[in-house]
């Protein structure tokens, strides 16, 4: 929103309503990593690094960590929205928003569908569960990619060009090694965790970055605005 001299109207305290959506990828993966973390050490039995983060949600504190996935879900999909409006676009750009949009939504049904128990028939949820989770991982690595070219071309945020690169070459890294491991892994929870928390830490530093741009575009249109104020009294 702007106001009548063409400057961005603050929302909240200094931030703009860029820098609002950038609050949301911010707070969606300490949200969820808080709330998984505090549902895994509330349940007896539960093992972060053995237990499947989905196995997870069918024991007595699960609505915990569904809480947080329905959380991350609906914030990625807001800050996709401040992606959208900050970067430069080059060829691709629009098709990664749109599977960044679906990474937000494939969450929010990974919290909303739940798995079904080991050996237990496949149900409706269970397969929604199931292909939701494989599109989030799997396309993850595709995402990032054609987001690159915006990235490295727009110099606002080159800064991230490299950390999105090495984000992007082990995600799909992780992806691929899903090939070699099973459930029963003993330590497949701490892969699926090292896995999720690649990709939303690149939401997190991506949307502090998006927040600071837009803090130091307020302060520089405030700026200039005092400058042309100053010569118009002159």
């Amino acid at each position: 929103m702007k106001n009548t001299n063409g400057e961005t109207r603050n929302i909240l305290g200094p931030l703009d309503v860029h820098g609002v959506l950038a609050l949301a990828g911010i707070a969606g993966p300490l949200v969820l990593i808080a709330l998984d973390t505090a549902a895994a050490i509330a349940q007896p039995g539960y093992n972060l690094i053995r237990d499947s983060i989905s196995s997870l949600a069918l024991t007595s504190m699960g609505w915990i960590q569904t809480i947080g996935f329905l959380v991350i879900g609906l914030m990625i999909e807001i800050f996709t929205a401040g992606l959208f409006l900050n970067v430069h676009r080059r060829r691709g750009f629009g098709l990664g928003i749109f599977l960044l949009a679906c990474f937000g939504f494939g969450l929010l049904m990974i919290g909303a569908f739940h798995t079904d128990p080991v050996g237990a028939p496949a149900t409706v949820n269970g397969i929604i569960h199931l292909i939701a989770t494989y599109s989030v991982l799997g396309f993850f690595p595709l995402t990032l990619a054609l987001l690159l070219p915006s990235i490295r071309k727009d110099p606002q945020w080159h800064g991230t060009y490299n950390y999105t690169v090495v984000t992007g070459i082990l995600a799909l890294l992780l992806s691929l090694s899903k090939i070699f491991l099973s459930d029963h892994t003993s330590w497949f929870g701490l892969y699926e965790r090292i896995t999720v928390a690649n990709a939303i830490c690149w939401v997190e530093v991506t949307a502090i970055w998006l927040l600071i741009l837009s803090i130091k575009r307020q302060k520089e249109v405030k700026r200039l605005a005092a400058v042309m104020q100053s010569e118009i009294d002159d």
